[in-house]
């Protein structure tokens, strides 16, 4: 009565006590027994195998059950008496005539029961156990503390000795584990002592191995979640208290772990840009051949990169150049009636590694090559109409990467150049120390959209340069003086080159010179063509004089005609 009333409590249904015996067990140890009428079982032999293809078993539920070849059934002499894991045969079940009865007690592999379940659509309280697997060594003693019930509810004489199949014993897991480790993992400062102490009240077997670190021996019960050591830390933070350990911000590295401090600079590139009116793209780092074939980028003359998986041709290749898909996205705004463009990337391009390239830019994985990149897609109409609204030209991209140069301290010129891609007489090299780091012009497209698109791609690198902070010029209290430089030179003479030789020059108290008007027609010799620059020369400690100024202009004027056999006519302003 006790036992049907304990089993009603826990909502368990009585059938009779034997069952009822193996149902309670099952409660009080997670261990899934069987009772089978050892009258019904044929032959006097059971054993475990796999169904044979065609069997077929009536379960308990009444179900006649249509068995596989991988499903793992107890079988007697001639038929399959019960599902192993899942629920026994209707034919040999414990009845009020059984005298004589056969206990079952085992572990099954919990993926065997899972499928075996699955494939039957079948769930029951000993299935559910098996699937998450049950305590090896616990069906012995479960069997023990059943047998022992039966005897005690339905009377009977308990017969010395069973049949005990455990070909291939568990070995007990062992887990490293590191007291510093546990503690910068627990962000706390747990007990080394108590640890241990800790452990052995779990029923693990624990044995030293060093000052700090013990090794660990899992007990049978918990070999299905205590597998790494990360799992003894949580028992161990368990037990510790959760609430006990101190809320702490954790410790971030920065973005630049590096000494190089690219990030920093990739950032002042995307502040400075933006300040300038371009937005930001992040787009695909691979697009189709045909993107790769026209714009081969800062890896000309290399091999692209292939996918070996690709989703479609259409991202096929590792990029070579930004510009594919930044000019569709450049388009789809086009498309929609955007009036103005200005999208810049930063990413990296790859290509196929040679092997005669520098060791410098093969930062990428083997038989590759990337390098950090900056392209800038513009065009259209800025400003609003109560302003003037301009039309972008070439000028303005090259003017925001000059603007880029000197804010960051790179080294940017250039030069005419023939892409192509870009249209003749618009287009040009970028150069940085003497060497072509990218280039600027004017996208030649076969079906033109409503407006140009003018671009730019260049290494990252190349305006990000390692400028220091230098210190800061204080404006001079006392009144400049600015005098106007006239020069008739040949017009292949880049202003970049006159620039560039008048600060090499550059007398004491010059403090900038700019391009004032450059102009080629009547008057001037052919082939030639008249620069004006303006000087502005300023003391900080004083006013100069006329003199002073006319001195040391006179040097820079001959210094500058020695250079380029240049006639020049000077004035002030």
């Amino acid at each position: 009565e006790w036992l049907r009333q304990r089993l009603e409590t826990i909502g368990s249904r009585s059938i009779n006590n034997v069952v009822d015996v193996t149902n309670y067990v099952l409660w009080e140890t997670g261990q899934p027994q069987h009772a089978f009428d050892l009258a019904k079982i044929g032959g006097g032999t059971i054993r475990v195998r796999r169904a044979h293809a065609g069997e077929t078993l009536i379960t308990l539920d009444g179900e006649d059950r249509k068995l596989a070849p991988e499903m793992l059934v107890i079988a007697d002499q001639e038929r399959p008496v019960a599902l192993a894991g899942v629920m026994g045969g209707l034919e040999s079940e414990v009845t009020e005539e059984t005298t004589d009865v056969l206990l079952e007690s085992a572990f099954f592999e919990p993926a065997a029961v899972r499928k075996t379940a699955g494939r039957l659509g079948m769930h029951t309280d000993a299935s559910h156990r098996f699937e998450r697997g049950t305590d090896p060594e616990a069906a012995a003693w479960a069997a023990d503390r059943a047998v022992a019930l039966i005897a005690e509810v339905a009377g009977g004489e308990v017969l010395a000795g069973a049949l005990d199949a455990y070909p291939s014993p568990m070995e007990r897991r062992r887990i490293p584990l590191d007291h510093e480790r546990l503690v910068a993992f627990a962000g706390a400062p747990i007990p080394k002592e108590r640890v241990e102490v800790w452990l052995r009240g779990l029923g693990c077997e624990v044995a030293a191995t060093g000052p700090s670190s013990w090794s660990v021996a899992v007990p049978s019960w918990r070999w299905t979640d205590l597998e790494l050591p990360a799992d003894l830390y949580e028992e161990a933070i368990r037990i510790y208290g959760i609430d006990d350990i101190p809320a702490t911000l954790p410790r971030l590295a920065g973005t630049d772990a590096g000494s190089d401090g690219s990030s920093r600079r990739e950032d002042r590139i995307r502040r400075h840009l933006a300040a300038c009116g371009y937005t930001e793209a992040i787009t695909f780092a691979f697009h189709d051949t045909a993107g790769d074939q026209r714009f081969p980028g800062l890896y000309e003359g290399a091999e692209p990169l292939r996918l070996a998986n690709a989703l479609s041709e259409r991202y096929s290749v590792m990029r070579r150049s930004l510009l594919p898909n930044l000019l569709e996205s450049a388009r789809f705004n086009q498309r929609r009636g955007a009036d103005s463009v200005a999208l810049f990337e930063l990413g990296h391009v790859f290509a196929r590694r040679d092997e005669t390239v520098g060791e410098e830019q093969k930062d990428g994985p083997r038989g590759s090559q990337e390098k950090a990149a900056l392209a800038l897609v513009a065009g259209g109409r800025r400003g609003t109409p109560w302003e003037g609204a301009k039309e972008l030209d070439f000028f303005d991209v090259k003017g925001v990467l000059e603007s880029l140069h000197e804010h960051l301290g790179g080294d940017l010129s250039f030069r005419p150049a023939a892409k192509p891609f870009l249209v003749d007489g618009c287009a040009a090299d970028i150069l940085s120390r003497g060497e072509v780091v990218g280039y600027c012009g004017l996208l030649a497209e076969e079906e033109p959209g409503p407006y140009p698109l003018f671009l730019a791609e260049l290494e990252a690198q190349a305006v990000a340069g390692k400028r220091e902070d230098g210190p800061v010029v204080v404006p001079s209290k006392h009144p400049g003086i600015g005098v106007d430089l006239t020069l008739t030179h040949a017009v292949e003479i880049p202003w970049q080159e006159i620039s560039r030789a008048i600060r090499k020059a550059a007398p004491a108290d010059l403090i900038h010179w700019t391009l004032k008007d450059r102009y080629a027609g009547k008057g001037v010799p052919s082939g030639a063509v008249n620069t004006t620059i303006h000087f502005f020369y300023n003391a900080l400690d004083r006013s100069l004089t006329q003199d002073e100024v006319n001195e040391r202009h006179s040097r820079l004027t001959e210094t500058l005609e020695g250079r380029f056999r240049w006639a020049s006519e000077q004035g002030r302003g």
